[in-house]
């Protein structure tokens, strides 16, 4: 399976939600600006590694939790015929 820049943003913003914060918040978090982070929940844009990794940990997920959630995304998206 390939990354699917989609199926990160999608994650990544469900999980801001839960968490109760903003774009702004959470890009501050991150230590990356609000407009990458909008543009990766749009999955406009691909996460490099140290930024998934300060994602993470603004999120308060594992960067495991958050590779794994993805994948059930794409996934998911797969059998939707999203892809």
């Amino acid at each position: 399976m390939l990354y699917n820049r989609k199926a990160f943003g999608i994650v990544i913003g469900r999980l801001r939600i839960r968490a109760g914060c903003t774009q702004e918040h959470a890009s501050a978090m991150a230590g990356i600006s609000r407009s990458h982070w909008a543009a990766l929940e749009k999955g406009s844009k691909t996460v490099r590694l140290d930024t998934l990794w300060a994602i993470a940990y603004a999120l308060g997920v594992r960067p495991s939790e958050l590779l794994r959630l993805t994948e059930e995304e794409a996934d998911h998206q797969e059998e939707d015929g999203g892809l």
